[in-house]
């Protein structure tokens, strides 16, 4: 029990020395807000209090035409997504721990799993996780589990999502896990414990993947994936679910997926839901793996991981039910069709993609990112993401029209 000890005045002594403080009190005398310094008016009617909020709320200009991407899509989402997620038998705090009031939840995460592995070609998925970022450094912790320690390094593409290197990175410097960043995968790989790509990568490129000899981690777009092969030869696939029927949220939240092979089963993080018998013989739903701290020992546990994005996990199986597997392959051969034609008509103005090969994303050169992004904003049209003075990652979906195209060529 020395884990669960509250801290002794020897530690919170040491601790408040550390960051220059000599007492609690006067650690919180920083952070605390005093009321009165707010100036908030005078008390209103809750009538009144609507009016103004709503007023307050028309100064947001939301009518941009969106061409930014970087991991957080514009994405449709049918009607019947949100409609079915907010009835009260899902829009809830409850976490499913007993099979027999839960059903429902179940059977919905069941079929999330059940979805996400097809997409991925791998035999198992788990319960979900909490984004993309946080999936990419769990998928490196269980590829280390699978090491059984032998191996301390781990193979990162430089060309994955910046913010996912950066969890990955807080994760692993409390493992003592060292991380190093590769242009090119090595043709032995023998040294780390795995190697992490992104596919398409955060740029939009789409290489081959070719697996080395270790384990290997793909970070998939669930969107791409619509109409590209899916990694079927990776050993643990990860990514954000965000394309699948979430709204921008500005940001979050958003949830993410791991999925793997069957044999990283009993690594995987978090919780499985799985299939049976009941008593009369019913087809059943029950929690069948539950590696999480909560349930079994800590220093067995495969993660500290809390829960899983339910609600969000059920959105994603709504979409793709709404959907089916015929309306989802059109949504990426629209978005695909979108960007190629985009990068095309910038291509005849004289600015030049430098991918390859890509599906719904690419990076252009231009003379001054800064000025460019801010001629598109002027006439309302986000123009993609900043990446260096001269190069911008510019994204399409299928929620952009060819009319909203030629607006964003001629703005330029």
């Amino acid at each position: 029990m020395k884990n669960f000890i509250a801290h002794t005045d020897e530690t919170r002594e040491s601790m408040l020395k550390s960051i220059g403080c000599n007492s609690v009190e006067d650690l919180f005398k920083q952070i605390s807000v005093k009321i009165k310094e707010f100036d908030i008016g005078k008390p209103l009617s809750e009538m009144e209090v609507q009016k103004q909020i709503k007023a307050l709320a028309k100064k947001n200009n939301t009518g941009y035409t969106n061409f930014m991407g970087g991991g957080v899509y514009n994405k449709f989402i049918p009607a019947g997504v949100n409609y079915i997620a907010q009835r009260m038998e899902f829009l809830t705090a409850y976490t499913p721990y007993q099979p027999e009031i839960s059903q429902g939840t179940l059977q919905i995460i069941y079929e999330y799993q059940t979805m996400i592995s097809r997409l991925t070609g791998m035999d198992i998925a788990n319960a979900s996780m909490y984004d993309g970022g946080s999936a990419c450094a769990e998928a490196v912790l269980m590829a280390h589990r699978i090491s059984k320690g032998k191996l301390n390094k781990c193979l990162i593409s430089k060309n994955i999502n910046p913010e996912y290197i950066e969890v990955i990175k807080t994760y692993c410097w409390v493992q003592n896990i060292e991380i190093d960043i590769f242009d090119t995968i090595p043709a032995d790989c023998s040294e780390y414990f795995a190697v992490l790509v992104q596919y398409p990568d955060y740029y939009g490129e789409i290489s081959e993947l070719v697996k080395p000899n270790t384990t290997f981690i793909v970070c998939a777009n669930l969107s791409a994936l619509s109409i590209l092969e899916p990694p079927s030869m990776a050993d643990i696939v990860v990514g954000d679910i965000q394309p699948l029927g979430i709204s921008l949220n500005f940001g979050g939240p958003h949830a993410g997926y791991i999925a793997c092979k069957e044999i990283y089963m009993r690594q995987v993080p978090g919780r499985l839901v799985g299939a049976t018998l009941d008593a009369d013989g019913e087809r059943a739903y029950t929690l069948t793996i539950q590696t999480r701290e909560q349930h079994i020992k800590r220093e067995k546990a495969t993660s500290n991981i809390c829960s899983n994005q339910s609600l969000i996990a059920l959105s994603a199986t709504l979409y793709l039910s709404l959907l089916g597997e015929e309306g989802f392959k059109q949504t990426g051969i629209l978005s695909a069709k979108n960007a190629h034609l985009l990068s095309k008509m910038l291509n005849d103005k004289g600015i030049k993609t430098l991918n390859k090969n890509f599906f719904n994303e690419f990076v252009i050169e231009v003379q001054n990112s800064d000025e460019f992004l801010a001629t598109l904003k002027a006439k309302e049209i986000l123009g993609g993401i900043k990446l260096d003075n001269s190069k911008i990652l510019v994204c399409a979906t299928e929620m952009n029209s060819e009319e909203e195209i030629r607006n964003y060529i001629n703005a330029i």
